[in-house]
């Protein structure tokens, strides 16, 4: 059997690349200076992991050959079925969480059982393999080692959850390897759909059945956007493995494939909807700032086109000068239909006024006042020159040549 799902290996590849390429970009963009900060960050997550590990070897129960050697020599059977060599520490501990965990501390692998499922599973021990099995798949698959370098990609829509459900159904398989007896998987994974009294009177095939029900829009999403497979999927898909088959599962919503490309990942397990809400936000932050920059955008461009026309008018006013000695009275003198050339579509007006000055008016500001470009002629020894400037405009909208 082979003990990997087949998404996660492709999906880890993906992973490791995208992470490399975001890495080397920000260490080369800050010249080394991230590395400093990645030290700073293992050292203060060095001393925030330290408080658990205090704990679980001052309050925890260690599991050894001497205290509870029946769970001792399931661990030692488990790791010697899927292959793991040094025989990690083991505790039990009595929380509120019914699961079981496995984490790494200064290279040291840890695992833990917690009393609920323990105890719960008094009376069929057997499934607790499929726990340590579990977790075990994490320490051999290096989850625990990859998770920090491949940290970038982790937050990447789809990508990002498909890894962590891919890890999670690997694990399972290692579940399924350590267990003897298909009845011990069911029992594991009902314990964590039913409870701890509750499991053992589970209808497994109804639970199974309900499957067929993940593959709405809003189920779709959620799984998609979600750490963890739905549990309905986990149970069926490991009881599938045990029996030697393989299982194909509903295919997801188009549409929750379509949205979820825009959720990343926050780490937050079966959490689309805290997800989505946080993008909003985000969204929100950047609209903010992205559409008062936009509505900027588009009123230079429309200064630069009033500005462009204005030109148009300069060359004929030199030329009417030339030609008469004296400034053109109105734009009918430049040849134009009308005293003041309008135009609608950019919103501004051109007029001429006294000593050939050209004034093209392009709004009005907040205090009512009107918005000028305004193009200044002046004469030097029959040169004609100009300055343009603006008149109750904010600097940062003139055209380069106006400011």
């Amino acid at each position: 059997m082979d003990l990997v799902y087949k998404n996660e290996k492709p999906l880890l590849g993906i992973a490791v690349v995208f992470s490399a390429i975001i890495w080397l970009a920000l260490i080369v963009g800050t010249l080394g200076g991230l590395l400093l900060y990645l030290i700073l960050g293992y050292v203060f997550f060095l001393f925030a992991h330290s408080a658990f590990i205090s704990h679980l070897k001052g309050s925890g129960v260690r599991i050894s050959p001497d205290q509870y050697p029946d769970l001792y020599d399931r661990l030692v059977r488990c790791c010697e079925r899927v292959g793991v060599n040094e025989v990690p520490e083991a505790y039990l501990l009595r929380t509120d969480f019914f699961n079981a965990l496995a984490t790494k501390f200064l290279g040291r692998h840890f695992v833990v059982l917690f009393t609920d499922v323990v105890d719960a599973l008094d009376d069929q021990p057997g499934a607790i393999d499929f726990y340590i099995g579990h977790e075990l798949g994490h320490i051999h698959r290096k989850h625990l080692s990859w998770q920090t370098f491949v940290m970038p990609a982790s937050l990447l829509p789809v990508v990002g959850p498909a890894l962590r459900r891919a890890e999670e159904y690997t694990c399972d398989r290692y579940g399924v390897a350590c267990c003897q007896s298909e009845a011990d998987i069911k029992a594991a994974l009902a314990a964590i759909a039913a409870g701890d009294t509750r499991w053992s009177t589970i209808n497994v095939d109804a639970y199974i059945a309900q499957v067929q029900a993940t593959n709405g829009f809003w189920m779709s999403f959620n799984e998609l956007t979600g750490d963890y497979p739905w549990l309905t999927k986990r149970m069926a898909t490991a009881v599938a493995l045990a029996q030697g088959q393989e299982i194909t599962h509903p295919r997801r919503s188009f549409w929750a494939w379509t949205l979820s490309c825009f959720i990343p990942r926050l780490g937050v397990g079966a959490g689309g909807a805290a997800s989505l809400l946080i993008t909003i936000a985000l969204i929100g932050v950047l609209a903010a700032v992205a559409i008062p920059a936009y509505q900027q955008y588009v009123e230079r461009a429309r200064f630069s086109t009033a500005y462009s026309a204005a030109l148009e008018v300069q060359g004929r006013v030199e030329a009417y000068a030339q030609e008469h000695q004296a400034w053109p009275v109105s734009m009918i003198d430049l040849g134009y239909p009308e005293s003041t050339l309008k135009n609608a579509v950019g919103d501004y007006s051109i007029d001429v006024y006294e000593s050939g000055l050209i004034g093209v008016e392009v709004g009005t500001d907040k205090s009512g006042e009107s918005e000028y470009i305004v193009l200044e002629p002046s004469v030097d020894q029959g040169n004609i020159s100009w300055t343009c400037y603006g008149q109750n405009v904010e600097e940062k909208l003139l055209p380069a040549d106006c400011r």
